[in-house]
């Protein structure tokens, strides 16, 4: 477990500083350059993120049940999940209404992935990385909210096609993970 919380903290950790030590993180930015500090933001990320497949991947080995979900749950992450690649979706495909209405869908995603997760797995491990990281996005999300009303943000309107695309692509990915790279790359297939 102590990789799985090493890994948490490392990457959350990173991905925090804009809300923990923004007036560092500017400095930084300053000091180093965009492309030294992105350079070292992506290395330590990625270290973050191989500590936490490799302590879950070792917490998995002998899991410490906390409850039993109902079978139920394993539908309810299903819809939940498809709600979170949409909205990961809505990140990246531009002019989307998704996007113009919650502004933020990269960390809607990862609170809706992280609380499917939850629902439906009853693991201390599952709870600390599922519930790591839907703490971590509402706060970024609160933090964000914040940020936008202060520099006035204003998003752009979304357009039909930019939302069909975003619908579309997010539910294609959703079907082709949940289906398949689910079970390959992690050991559980969802719907089995």
């Amino acid at each position: 477990m102590t990789i799985l919380i090493a890994g948490l903290l490392l990457f959350l950790g990173v991905h925090s500083t804009r809300i923990l030590a923004d007036d560092w993180r500017a400095a930084q930015l300053k000091r180093l350059g965009e492309g030294p500090w992105k350079g070292i933001y992506s290395l330590l990320s990625l270290a973050g993120f191989g500590l936490i497949i490799w302590g879950f991947g070792l917490a998995r080995q002998q899991p410490l049940p906390v409850w039993t979900p109902p079978a139920a749950m394993q539908y309810a992450a299903g819809l939940l999940t498809l709600i979170a690649f949409v909205l990961l979706a809505a990140a990246y495909v531009p002019r989307n209404a998704i996007k113009a209405r919650v502004h933020h869908p990269m960390l809607l995603a990862v609170k809706t992935w992280a609380f499917a997760h939850l629902l439906s797995n009853g693991t201390l491990a599952d709870l600390l990385l599922f519930g790591a990281f839907l703490a971590w996005a509402v706060v970024c999300f609160i933090a964000a909210q914040k940020r936008d009303r202060a520099a006035g943000t204003q998003y752009a309107a979304g357009t039909t096609g930019g939302t069909v695309i975003t619908v579309v692509v997010g539910a294609a990915v959703w079907a082709g993970f949940a289906f398949w790279l689910h079970g390959a790359l992690i050991g559980v297939q969802p719907f089995a």
